[in-house]
């Protein structure tokens, strides 16, 4: 027969298993509430990343299907005085397909009619879109015939260093076929420049801003270095007319100042358009030239 002590002991067994069992079902439950707290939390956060990533919570409609074009980079109009501060293009809602009519007349004749690549160069042609809105390259000389056979212009100072207060990376830079020392080059071969081309200009190359080149003759270096951003489909004879002129020394020793102004009178760039042929896309080259700001 079992003593009172026993029964005591037995019953302290019993109510303290009693308690761990509660403890531990406890436990069970706080932890599958956890769990089930955690896995909420875990894909609201995915269904809030989702929506935010799509735009969803984007008060302007518009704004959420934008996309940044071009990126435009502030330069130091202090540390460069040549800079004229203009404002800067537009980044999103830029035509990138199809051409833009430009027309620039100069105190040689004209005008001269070009196309703007929109497929190619969409930043090289917001940017001369925007500055020729707000009458940048009016008046301006073109201050340079390079040696290779092309004008420079869109410098306001005249100096090789002027632009806007901001620079655009190259864009439709070519690449020519690498040389082959076993294969004769192919006789029909178009040249890196052909006659008409419209090409960025800027030092360094990537901080394009708004000179350009429009070259009067064939150019085919061996090594390409400046967009292409379109082609003169009018007056090219005013382009080899002033290709013609006798240059003199630009102060720096090169002799490729005009001896008489090319006045660049107005430059004015239409709106765009997908009618008639877009600029065929040569390889370009680097005609040798003075320094630059682009």
């Amino acid at each position: 027969m079992a003593s009172s002590r026993d029964r005591q002991r037995k019953l302290a067994r019993e109510k303290l298993d009693r308690q761990l069992a509660r403890r531990a079902a406890a436990t069970r439950r706080r932890r599958q509430i956890q769990a089930g707290v955690g896995a909420a939390v875990v894909l609201v956060l995915i269904v809030v990343g989702s929506a935010w990533g799509l735009g969803a919570f984007d008060r302007d409609p518009a704004r959420k299907a934008a996309q940044d074009v071009c990126l435009w980079t502030p330069q130091d109009a202090g540390a460069n005085t040549n800079l004229k501060d203009v404002g800067t293009p537009a980044t999103t809602g830029l035509p990138t397909s199809g051409i833009r009519p430009m027309t620039i007349n100069t105190n040689q004749g004209g005008p001269i009619t070009a196309e703007l690549d929109l497929a190619g160069a969409p930043c090289a042609a917001a940017s001369i879109a925007h500055l020729a809105t707000r009458s940048f390259y009016d008046n301006t000389t073109c201050h340079e015939i390079t040696t290779e056979g092309a004008l420079r212009c869109g410098d306001p100072s005249g100096t090789g260093l002027g632009g806007p207060t901001y620079s655009f990376y190259d864009e439709n830079v070519p690449t020519v076929p690498e040389a082959n020392p076993s294969a004769s080059p192919a006789p029909d071969e178009p040249p890196a420049y052909p006659k008409g081309t419209i090409a960025m200009i800027a030092n360094p190359p990537g901080t394009n801003g708004s000179q350009f080149l429009v070259f009067f003759k064939d150019f085919n270096p061996a090594k390409p270095a400046y967009p292409v951003i379109g082609r003169v489909t009018g007056g090219l004879d005013v382009i080899e007319k002033v290709g013609a002129l006798p240059t003199v020394d630009n102060g720096t020793g090169a002799k490729v100042k005009p001896k008489t102004d090319v006045l660049l009178q107005k430059l004015t760039v239409g709106e765009p358009t997908t009618a008639g042929p877009a600029p065929t896309s040569p390889a370009s080259g680097a005609p040798s030239a003075s320094p630059s700001a682009g």
